[in-house]
């Protein structure tokens, strides 16, 4: 994969849509999430047209918590999941990450949680809130089990718009690309609310 890659959330639209790209600009990943859902459930196309699904997003339980969110890819094929810590992501998020087989391969820690609070405090304040995309860019990092670093997520200065970027911090197979974009994608839909 073509690092470092750029997700960007548009605020003002009715429903979320996300554009996924490469250092190159091109776009890699479009999401539009459905309104309404109670049981999580995104899919992940290679085109703004929708005409090219790549990847599918399922919850294994409505609204909850710690719920699991299962990744598959076009044929249905099972590549992995993503679970929230429940009560130990309260303050500082955290999610575990497993592979095809069940078997928990790394996790996402945020690397402060006083600047997603800052953010969300800030950003109630009226006029105000609207710079506090400029001033504070939470972090996440993922790990591998033996602590290892493997990527970071980080929150991006945007106007309007919701904008994080991915970027690599050691080597990943390409089964372990997917995974990790996949896993910080659906971290980030999650985590939008929380600053």
């Amino acid at each position: 994969m073509n690092y470092p890659i750029d997700f960007s959330f548009k605020i003002l639209a009715i429903a979320n849509q996300i554009y996924v790209r490469d250092a190159s600009g091109s776009l890699i990943g479009y999401v539009k999430q459905k309104l309404f859902k109670l049981r999580e459930d995104i899919s992940i196309f290679a085109d703004e047209a929708q005409t090219q699904l790549q990847f599918n997003i399922k919850a294994d339980r409505i609204i909850d918590f710690s719920a699991r969110y299962t990744f598959t890819n076009n044929r249905g094929t099972v590549l992995g999941a993503i679970k929230r810590e429940g009560m130990r992501s309260i303050w500082r998020a955290r999610y575990q990450i497993f592979d095809a087989s069940g078997a928990q391969i790394m996790k996402i820690s945020e690397e402060d949680p006083w600047v997603k609070i800052a953010d969300a405090v800030f950003g109630e304040i009226p006029i105000l809130g609207f710079f506090t995309g400029y001033l504070f860019h939470p972090k996440y990092k993922i790990l591998r089990m033996d602590e290892r670093d493997v990527a970071r997520l980080e929150k991006q200065p945007a106007f309007f718009e919701g904008k994080f970027q991915l970027t690599s911090l050691g080597l990943m197979s390409p089964a372990e690309d997917e995974l990790v974009l996949l896993s910080f994608l659906m971290m980030a839909l999650l985590e939008r609310g929380r600053g």
